[in-house]
């Protein structure tokens, strides 16, 4: 009996050993199982990371080869409409003083007769033109004086001293066309339109300023002529009212109908040219 009770004693004692030895394991494996899932959650994490940051990356990869795609597509077009302008309207591409070559500019050139004025400050004062914009058109106010003699009057002023006027042409009264001052160079007819346009004095018979047949065709063949020199239309050639007010021409600023039918001669002539 005795020896029962002690066995049972001790079977206590070892199943509490036992209890005791498996208790830490428990805790160990309790730990181990804990790091697992935390670095699997870590894992998952930094994988998850890793795709948004891929996922970035290919989307700005993207818009940058589309920014590229575009900026070549915006530079294709800009330089093919920069080809497009010079063979169409060059003169958009010119700053300076700038004039059309070849043979159709050559071939509606007229007769003129190049009498240059000496260089002086009352008629010619030899001051560069910037681009040409427009031509301007005159009436001498001088009835039946010939284009020569208009001519003469601006050399004179070099020593007379009256005042300071000029004009690139004259166009007489048998239709004859006379330069004085070269297209790039300002002649002093049009105010503040003397530094970008070409301007042209037109002889008359009488006070009404009305221009003989003669002298009307070859204003419509010269303004032509000048339009195709320097890339210009019929609706750039303007009166010498239209910048100052002044009543010059006359007979074009009295009779606008008349006005524009000169407008719509020039322009078929140009027609023609071209």
């Amino acid at each position: 009996m005795e020896s029962t009770g002690v066995n049972k004693e001790e079977q206590k004692k070892t199943v509490q050993k036992t209890t005791s030895k498996k208790t830490p394991q428990k805790a160990a494996t309790k730990k181990t199982v804990q790091k697992r899932t935390v670095s699997q959650s870590t894992a998952q994490k930094a994988g998850k990371s890793r795709k948004k940051t891929s996922i970035k990356q290919k989307r700005k990869t993207r818009r940058m080869v589309i920014s590229i795609r575009l900026g070549i597509v915006l530079l294709a077009v800009f330089f093919a409409l920069l080809i497009v302008i010079k063979i169409v309207k060059p003169s958009l591409l010119a700053k300076n003083y700038f004039e059309m070559k070849g043979e159709k500019v050559d071939a509606s050139k007229p007769d003129i007769d190049v009498e240059l004025l000496t260089v002086n400050p009352y008629s010619r004062p030899g001051t560069e033109t910037s681009k040409i914009k427009g031509i301007v058109v005159h009436y001498t106010a001088n009835p039946g004086a010939t284009a020569i003699a208009n001519r003469n009057y601006f050399e004179g002023l070099k020593d007379s001293h009256l005042t300071k006027t000029s004009s690139n042409f004259i166009v007489g009264l048998d239709g004859e066309i006379v330069q004085c001052v070269p297209t790039w160079e300002v002649a002093y007819a049009s105010n503040d339109r003397n530094i970008d346009t070409v301007s042209i004095e037109c002889c008359h018979p009488d006070e009404s300023g009305e221009f003989l047949e003669d002298t009307y065709q070859s204003m419509v063949q010269l303004c032509a002529w000048l339009c195709l020199k320097f890339d210009l239309s019929e609706k750039d050639i303007i009166r010498h009212y239209d910048v100052t007010g002044k009543n010059c021409p006359k007979y074009f600023v009295e009779d606008e109908k008349a006005w524009e039918n000169f407008h719509k001669d020039v322009k078929k002539a140009l027609k023609k040219a071209k």
